[in-house]
Parts: C-alpha cells; structure tokens; sequence
C-alpha cells in the first residue's frame, strides 16, 4: 500500500516513524517533510494548499491512503475535493471532510456544537463588530480572568487570557478590528476554567472509535508555565490523575456525545478528534476540539500504540474501525522540545545541528528541520522533539533532558520542568 502523509512537523516525522514499521505498506510519502521524516520514507516538495497538484501526485504514484497532518488543508476542504473527483473519490483521506473540520475551523461552531449536544464546556457568545458593545457588556458580567478567542484559525495565537477588564475591552476591539486578520472578524468570550488540562484523543470512522492514550502538553515558553504561548514545550503520557473513573466520565460525557452529535447533525466524520480538556472538581470539560493529532502531544501518544496504526487507518477509511483492535504500551513516554533562540518571537533559521549521532535511549522526531549541503540545519521556531520511553514519566523525562544538553545549536533552549505539575 502506498501512502501521502501530509505535513511537515514533529507529529508527522512520529507519524512516519509509526507508519514505516506496518508490513501493509509499500511506499510512504510525505509531502512536504522535513529532515526527520526522510528516513522514513520520500519527502515531496508539494503545495500542499493546491489541491490539483496534490491530485497528480496521488494518481501518478498510486496513492492508496491520504492521511492528513496539519489542520489547514482539512479546514480548506481536501476531503471534500477528493470526494468530489471521479478520479479521487475511492481514495480514502484520514481526516474530516470541511463540515467536520469547522471544529477546528471555528471556535464558534463548536461553541454551539457542544452546547447543542450537551457536552460539558465554559459559557460563551459571540460577537462580531457591529456588537462590539455587546461583548463589553458581556465581559462585565463574568469574572476574571477574561478569556477571548478569535474564532478562525490563528496559527495557535488567537487565545488571549487577561486579568484586567479595562485591557480586555481593548483586546476585543483590537481582535475585531483585525488583530489575527480574518480569524478574529467574529471573537468568542468565554468564562474562565480553573483547573487542570490534559489532551484526549479518538480515532473514528464516523460511527465507532478507538480511545489514544491521553497526554498533557505545556505551551508556555517558561519554566512554571511562565510567559508567552508557544506550539508546545513538551508532552507526557500517561497522564497520572486521569484515572480509569476520570477517562470513563470523559468517554460518557464527552467522547460519546461528540460522536452521535456527529451523527446526528449529518457531519460524516473519518478521522481524528483532539479533545483539550480541563479537570474541574473532578468534572471534565471541553476547552477546544482540533480535527487532528495534536503536536506534540503525538511524540508521546504514537510511540504508545503497539498495534499496527497504519491497519487502523485502513479500517478508519473503510467504516469498519469496530472490527480493529488497538493495543496500548503500558510504558510512560515523555517528550522534550527543542527551540530556536528568541522563539515564539523572532529567531533565525539555518541554524547547524551536531551531536544527533550521540542520542541514546530516545527517539529523534525532527519538527523544524531540514538538510542543506549535506547538514541537518533548523527550519523553524521548534526544532526537535526528544522522546523517550521509562516506567514513569519522569524516569522518562530524565532519559530526554540528558539528550537535550547533548544536542547542541546556536540559541538552542528548552524547558527542563515539563511535567512539575504532576509530581
């Protein structure tokens, strides 16, 4: 079986990693890559914005799985343009057709989705910027902190928490004036949560599902989860206080309804569903959805799955996920990134990467890399994902925080906390 995986970060080089080691396939290609996912297969220069190009790759190298990283193409409908093409349509793609995608795709839908189908979540509106002195009404009737979202996608910036009312009002008038661009022209106000997150992940094909192992994430730059936001620091799975009870209230109050509220609403959904959550006096409740594997979180849940992901992908595509069996490793994984200096603000690319030969007891998953001139240079604010396996997750982490001092570039940094919380 030949397969295109789509992407170009660390959860697709844990992706590629996973799918190479299935004896069901023949060839994988991943389109764009980077330096990581060459060893597991063909990296393709594609655009992977312009559907037809993807087509004539697909038909050309007898593609017969599409499995679909990142959010944006889905969100842009690639499902749908396959399901659209008499040349395509047979071709099963891992990942929601553009209904589905709107998860993701905007805040405010799935704002409604779960309020709609009684899923757990913050109180919420909306408003756009003819109401712009509704929102402020609407922030002097909750409490702080403030939350605000622009309800397209923001490239993991259009979350904004604000403690001061005052600066929250003019953070709502910024957003709807053109703060993220078209992604905050409508914004969405919600309460704010105090709790304890953690990442849940399924895979469907629209009317069964298969439960990942769970994982938490950290997304400040800062050790004690101190300033800006970034794509993720690091990752753990297991999570220790998502016990057997917590996971069954999470199956029945959330993953279930989401799966027959798909149903229900005609959105046929094959695919991933990333469910962040937040523990609230033991209550689970839904912070977001995400229409794909989360990063990093995947460098923890993939190295978990022993079964055979690429059959269970098969099965996804072919509405027959009931009839496939996933196995889950008992061991904890851990993950470590590492960044380029000045990340999440400015940094510089091209970066030389030495001392990979030397990493031992962990797994490389290259996120913002690629080769040039016969080196592995940086490519992006996150550069590398350092994984390991242990007993615990801080036996874990222990094996990734040797590994990180050892691999070596200019402005290179990295959290040594992930994972303070749980202890």
């Amino acid at each position: 079986m030949n397969v295109l995986l789509i992407g170009s970060g660390g959860r697709e080089n844990a992706l590629a990693w996973k799918l190479s080691q299935s004896p069901l396939l023949t060839k994988l290609f991943i389109a764009p890559g980077n330096a990581g996912t060459s060893t597991f297969g063909e990296n393709i220069r594609l655009n992977i914005s312009t559907f037809d190009e993807i087509k004539l790759f697909v038909l050309n190298n007898h593609i017969n799985l599409v499995l679909v990283g990142p959010e944006q193409p889905l969100v842009d409908g690639i499902h749908d343009f396959f399901l659209s093409d008499t040349d395509l349509k047979n071709i099963p793609v891992i990942g929601p057709q553009k209904a589905g995608a709107m998860l993701e795709g905007s805040k405010d839908f799935a704002k409604h989705f779960m309020i709609k189908h009684n899923i757990p979540t913050a109180k919420y509106q909306s408003f756009s910027k003819d109401r712009l002195n509704e929102g402020f009404a609407f922030l002097e009737t909750l409490k702080a902190p403030f939350v605000l979202k622009a309800d397209g996608l923001a490239a993991g910036k259009g979350v904004i928490i604000l403690d001061d009312l005052n600066e929250a009002k003019e953070t709502l008038k910024e957003m709807l004036n053109g703060k993220f661009g078209q992604a905050s022209s409508k914004v969405v106000i919600e309460e704010f949560l105090k709790g304890i997150e953690l990442s849940v992940f399924a895979l469907t094909d629209g009317k069964s599902y298969k439960i990942l192992p769970e994982a938490k994430d950290y997304k400040r730059i800062g050790e004690g989860d101190a300033g800006l936001n970034t794509g993720g620091m690091g990752a753990v799975s297991p999570v220790p206080f998502a016990d057997k009870i917590f996971m069954k209230k999470i199956e029945d109050k959330i993953i279930i309804p989401t799966i027959v509220g798909l149903q229900k609403d005609k959105i046929n959904y094959k695919g991933f569903i990333f469910f962040g959550l937040i523990k609230v006096d033991n209550e689970p409740f839904v912070i977001e959805y995400n229409v794909r594997l989360g990063d990093p979180e995947t460098e923890v849940v993939v190295p978990r799955i022993k079964s055979d992901l690429l059959e269970l992908l098969i099965h996804a595509g072919k509405g027959t996920l009931n009839q496939s069996i996933l196995e889950i490793d008992s061991r904890a994984v851990s993950t470590i990134m590492l960044v380029s200096g000045g990340y999440p603000g400015e940094y510089e690319n091209g970066k030389k990467i030495s001392n990979l030969n030397l990493v031992i007891d962990s797994l490389l998953f290259h996120a913002g890399t690629k080769t040039e001139n016969s080196e592995i240079v940086t490519n992006g604010g996150r550069v590398l994902a350092i994984t390991s396996y242990g007993k615990t997750i801080f036996d874990a982490l222990e094996k990734s925080l040797k590994n990180a001092k050892i691999i070596e570039f200019s402005g290179k940094y990295f959290r040594k906390d992930i994972g303070f919380d749980l202890k």
